[in-house]
C-alpha cells in the first residue's frame, strides 16, 4: 500500500507544469487538442497527455531590407519593424508549424507588395500610411494563425545614390522658387505702400512740406551728413501760379 501512494505522489510531481501568467498551455490528450490551460499549476499526466506552452506577449519582429520596384519604376529598399501578439494560442498551435518565421516572411512579402502600389513620392511623403496599409495586409491574412498584427512601422526608405541626387537637386529648385515668390510678393506689397503712401501726400496740402522737413532734421543730426536741399513741389506750383499772375 505505501508502494502504491509513493507511486502515486510521484506521478502527481511529475505531471505538475506551471503556465505562468503571459503564457497560455494547449494541451493534448492521445495526440487529441482537448483544451486551452490559463495560467497556474496543471496536471498533464506522461505518455497519455501533453501540453505545448504559448507565450502571448508582444513580440517585435524586425523585418530586414526588401529592394522593392515603386509605381513609378524606381528601385528602393525599406525595412520595417512589426509588432505583434497571439491572440490564440491554439490556433498558433495548430494551423501553422512556426508562427514567428511566417510572420515575418508574410511582412516582407507584404512590403514589396504594398511599395509596387506607390509612386515614390507618395512613399517618402505618406510613410505611415504605407506602414498602415501593410499592418492592415499582415493582420488579415495571419487572423487565421491566431495572430493579432498590434503595429508596423518603416524604419528606413533607401534609395539608390543617382536617385538621392535627383530628388537634391529638385529641393534645391523648389527652395530657390520659393525664395522668388517670397521676394517677388515683398515687392509687390511694397509697390503698394508707397503707391498708396504717395496718394496720402498728394491729398493734402503741405504734407509733402513737412515731410521733407522730418527727413532734414533726422539727416541734421550727424554733421557727417551732406544734404541736398530738396525744393516740395508745393513751393514749385506756387511760383508757376504766380508766374501766369
Amino acid at each position: 500500500m505505501q508502494y502504491v501512494l509513493l507511486v502515486i505522489v510521484v506521478l502527481v510531481l511529475v505531471s505538475i507544469r506551471q503556465v505562468n501568467q503571459y503564457q497560455r498551455g494547449v494541451k493534448f490528450q492521445l495526440g487529441k487538442y482537448t483544451k486551452m490551460v490559463m495560467p497556474g499549476w496543471r496536471l498533464v499526466f506522461p505518455v497519455i497527455q501533453s501540453m505545448k506552452i504559448v507565450d502571448i506577449r508582444v513580440k517585435a519582429v524586425d523585418v530586414p531590407y526588401q529592394e522593392a520596384i515603386t509605381k513609378d519604376n524606381i528601385s528602393a529598399k525599406i525595412n520595417a519593424v512589426i509588432y505583434y501578439k497571439v491572440s490564440d494560442a491554439a490556433k498558433a498551435t495548430l494551423e501553422v508549424e512556426n508562427f514567428f518565421y511566417a510572420v515575418s516572411q508574410l511582412a516582407q512579402t507584404t512590403m514589396r507588395n504594398v511599395v509596387g502600389e506607390l509612386e515614390l513620392d507618395q512613399l517618402l511623403a505618406n510613410r505611415d500610411e504605407a506602414a498602415k496599409r501593410i499592418r492592415e495586409l499582415v493582420d488579415e491574412a495571419s487572423d487565421p494563425w491566431g495572430i493579432k498584427v498590434e503595429a508596423v512601422e518603416l524604419k528606413d526608405v533607401t534609395l539608390p545614390d543617382e536617385m538621392q541626387r535627383v530628388i537634391a537637386k529638385q529641393a534645391e529648385a523648389e527652395r530657390e522658387r520659393r525664395a522668388v515668390v517670397i521676394k517677388s510678393s515683398g515687392e509687390v506689397q511694397a509697390a503698394a505702400n508707397l503707391a498708396q503712401a504717395a496718394s496720402m501726400l498728394n491729398a493734402q496740402p503741405g504734407a509733402l512740406h513737412l515731410r521733407t522737413l522730418n527727413t532734414l532734421n533726422d539727416l541734421s543730426s550727424d554733421q557727417s551728413n551732406t544734404v541736398i536741399f530738396a525744393i516740395p513741389l508745393e513751393i514749385l506750383r506756387a511760383f508757376e501760379k504766380t508766374g501766369e499772375k
